[in-house]
């Protein structure tokens, strides 16, 4: 099944054009794109220890920002979704993946260790409304133990995506990938048309 059929960006084979160099064909009306191959695209284990390490990172956060207070308030420390300090556990979480996510070029710390990034198939740069969908909305839902089952859609998929990076047209590429190529010139990721 071709990939236009799909409904997003697809990863288009390389083409040499005039000046020898390699590039990816498209047939999409959209500019400013980002087209890999296959192999550019994060896979899922990597994309889970970068989760588990945000999770680390979360967890301090929470400890620090709400666990201090509750315990010099002597407030109970519930993990229930309905709780006060359920939602603020929440609002920690969601904040964290958003503001990282957006202010960080499409990385939060656990990307960043393990060099991988966020990228939009039809933005240049992400967007606040791709972001809140991606991060915030869809991770609200997946975060659910059911539905996250979720983000192993990401195994099967041919550009890694799970079930956020497919209602916002994203993916997570291996940074190391997109450094060799532009050291190299062998990709002209954002094709004009």
């Amino acid at each position: 099944m071709p990939n236009e059929e799909l409904g997003r960006p697809a990863v288009s084979p390389l083409v040499a054009n005039q000046e020898g160099n390699t590039t990816l064909k498209s047939n999409s009306p959209k500019t400013n794109e980002h087209r890999y191959p296959n192999y550019f695209y994060a896979g899922f284990w990597i994309r889970f220890f970068a989760y588990l390490v945000d999770n680390l990172c979360i967890t301090a956060l929470t400890a620090i920002i709400i666990g201090g207070p509750f315990n010099l308030l002597g407030l109970e420390r519930t993990s229930q979704l309905f709780s006060v300090y359920g939602i603020l556990s929440l609002v920690v979480y969601l904040a964290y993946f958003v503001l990282l996510t957006k202010l960080n070029n499409g990385q939060t710390l656990g990307k960043m260790i393990f060099g991988i990034q966020v990228i939009c198939f039809s933005e240049e740069k992400l967007s606040w409304s791709t972001v809140l969908v991606r991060e915030g909305a869809c991770r609200f839902i997946l975060k659910n133990t059911l539905f996250s089952l979720g983000y192993l859609v990401a195994i099967f998929t041919p550009n890694k995506q799970h079930l956020g990076d497919l209602f916002t047209e994203t993916s997570v590429v291996t940074l190391n990938m997109l450094k060799a190529a532009e050291h190299e010139g062998a990709l002209n990721y954002h094709e004009q048309y």
